[in-house]
Parts: structure tokens; C-alpha cells; sequence
């Protein structure tokens, strides 16, 4: 599922990242989604961050790094249950502000942002330039 959400994760980063947050979960939440036949529908992954976040005004911020949910189980209530979840992780670290991301043509993306609560802050491009 991860590299469905996020297919440049080859070359074993993704076996990696899943490896490291295993050994030491630290400050992430990881979330798998499944029916009552255990298979699996969807993944969230969420942690404090403690650094800016923007539009935000506090530390830390429970942010919401990504989620995915197959096709044929969205608009039941996957990503809802699992953003609950989440919310939920985060006010029991201190945290009042919930926050995400995605990229500004990821239409589908700010859709469901928008139907599990979340309000646009401010859209951004980055650049940069080798030295």
C-alpha cells in the first residue's frame, strides 16, 4: 500500500522506513485498516512534529504523513476511522492541531482533506537552486 500512495519509495526504502519504525516507533502512529475477513483496506501513518508546521500555532503537531485506502473500500468510512484514530493519538501527546499535506494537484487528496474536517491553510511552491 505504501507504494501505491508513494511509488518513488523503491529500491527498498519503503522495507527500510517500515524496519526502523518497528525497532523504534518513537513519536509515529501506523495504522493498518482491515475488514472483518482481515484483509487489508487502508494504512495511515501520523507523528509529532516539533518543528514548524505551517499554519499552525503550537508544538507539537500531530501531523498526518500519509494515507491510503484501496479503491474499492473508499467512501465507507476507512479513512475516517482511522483520521478519528489519529486525532485521537495526537490529543493524548498535548497536541490541539492536526495537520497534513498534499501536493497542490492532488485533487482527490484535498477532497477527502476537506470531507474529514481539514482546512486549507495556504498553498506553496518550493524551490531551489544547486550551488
Amino acid at each position: 500500500m505504501r507504494t501505491a500512495l508513494w511509488p518513488d519509495g523503491g529500491n527498498g526504502a519503503h522495507a527500510a522506513d517500515i524496519a526502523r519504525v518497528l525497532a523504534d516507533p518513537g513519536d509515529t502512529l501506523n495504522l493498518v485498516a482491515r475488514s472483518d475477513g482481515n484483509k487489508a483496506l487502508g494504512f495511515l501513518e501520523a507523528s509529532l512534529r516539533h518543528d514548524y508546521v505551517e499554519g499552525c500555532k503550537t508544538s507539537p503537531v500531530a501531523f498526518l504523513e500519509g494515507i491510503f485506502v484501496w479503491p474499492e473500500a473508499r467512501g465507507t468510512g476507512v479513512a475516517g476511522a482511522m483520521v478519528a484514530h489519529a486525532e485521537d493519538w495526537g490529543r493524548q501527546r498535548g497536541c490541539t492541531e492536526f495537520a497534513s499535506d498534499a501536493a497542490l494537484d492532488n485533487l482527490a487528496s484535498h477532497s477527502m482533506h476537506t470531507a474529514l474536517g481539514f482546512a486549507e491553510t495556504r498553498r506553496v511552491v518550493y524551490f531551489k537552486k544547486a550551488l
